[in-house]
């Protein structure tokens, strides 16, 4: 599986970390039960990962205030990658000084 991983772009051109890296690393480690490696990979997993799974159930289940609960999951996992994307570079900066 590791050998299919697409590499990160921003990564690649900047040498910077983007919002989204980790995020295939951590979810692999999902699918191998590493679930605590795998929160340190890229904390925002969980919160997709269950973002995605109401998505899917929304489509057979219809909830009274789906909607809202969708923009609550997607403001959250998007306050989660960016906390963590701010923390990692934090401690970047602090490691090149």
């Amino acid at each position: 599986m590791e050998e299919y991983m697409l590499p990160c772009l921003n990564k690649s051109l900047f040498g910077v970390d983007c919002f989204g890296c980790g995020g295939q690393r951590a979810l692999l480690m999902v699918f191998r039960a590493e679930f605590h490696q795998a929160f340190i990979m890229f904390p925002a997993i969980y919160p997709i990962l269950f973002l995605f799974c109401f998505l899917i159930l929304n489509l057979f289940v219809k909830f009274r205030y789906d909607f809202q609960i969708k923009i609550a999951l997607i403001i959250f996992s998007g306050a989660v990658m960016l906390i963590s994307y701010l923390i990692k570079m934090n401690n970047f900066i602090q490691l090149t000084q």
